[in-house]
């Protein structure tokens, strides 16, 4: 998917929502146990609810791995899903790679060529050979980590660098534009950081920044907007644990579309107000 392929979904369905399939097994509604994959059959429904309301998914691959061999299979299934069933969909695998090149080349095989996810999130910290094997694959993108929206974001990402007034993640943005481009590259950038923004925008205006941190973790939507959109939105906003556990019963599908449609009027409202699309 190009850039302007994603922005022409983002102003079909007035949204810039993708929604994080962070799935743990405790946390899915009992009766779902009865099913031969729970972790598939709850991800179905969430995503049948919710197709409609967002533009992106993100399956965070920790919480299948956690499951071991039966996890994984319930992630390829999700993708698989998503491909057929829903193939407008952006579908991120957040894996956070990132390793030595000829290790780095395995891991975008198994992500781009044999899963075709459309993004990657990977970890930048081991330089520019640990990048460049996913940049290969043409039509694919890569994610990279520049300002998280944990606590411990402040031990590295905020480190002056040189001695000067730029931070580390600043360099991270700005070393990586050597290495591909907007149609590319996306970072991360935290909700909770929404004041930095404008220091990541001067750095990469045109980048698509993929933001988790809203819902859960109380990341205001508004200020995100603010500092974060560009002409083409520019924005993905990612919520997880507010949308697919907004409820335990068998109604959790509901609950988590009734979620996931509060965020996109919202998201609707501010893409009218920045005129981007029309009322």
């Amino acid at each position: 998917m190009t850039r302007d392929e994603l922005f022409e979904n983002i102003k079909r369905k007035k949204s810039f929502l993708c929604v994080g399939l962070d799935t743990d097994v405790r946390k899915i509604p009992q009766f779902l146990l009865d099913e031969d994959d729970p972790i598939f059959a709850f991800n179905k429904r969430i995503i049948d609810a919710t197709a409609h309301l967002c533009v992106a998914y993100k399956p965070n691959l920790a919480f299948y791995e956690s499951m071991g061999s039966f996890g994984l299979q319930a992630f390829e299934k999700t993708v698989a899903y998503i491909q057929s069933e829903y193939p407008d969909q952006f579908i991120i695998a957040d894996a956070k790679r990132g390793d030595i090149g000829n290790t780095s080349d395995m891991y975008a095989r198994s992500f781009f060529e044999h899963l075709k996810v459309d993004a990657l999130t990977v970890a930048p910290y081991m330089g520019s050979d640990s990048v460049l094997p996913f940049l290969k694959y043409a039509g694919r993108w890569v994610i990279l980590l520049a300002l998280t929206s944990n606590a411990g974001a402040v031990d590295f990402q905020m480190l002056p660098v040189d001695g000067g007034e730029e931070a580390l993640f600043e360099r991270v943005l700005r070393t990586s534009t050597e290495w591909g481009n907007s149609d590319q590259l996306m970072y991360v950038v935290g909700a909770t950081k929404a004041d930095m923004l404008e220091r990541v925008r001067a750095i990469v205006p045109d980048a698509f920044l993929l933001v988790p941190g809203v819902g859960s973790q109380n990341g205001s939507l508004e200020d995100v907007a603010r500092f974060g959109l560009n002409s083409q939105c520019g924005l993905l906003v990612n919520a997880s644990r507010s949308i697919i556990y907004a409820d335990n019963t068998e109604a959790f599908a509901n609950a988590a579309a009734a979620e996931a449609e509060a965020l996109r009027r919202q998201m609707a409202e501010i893409l009218i107000k920045n005129k981007l699309i029309e009322a």
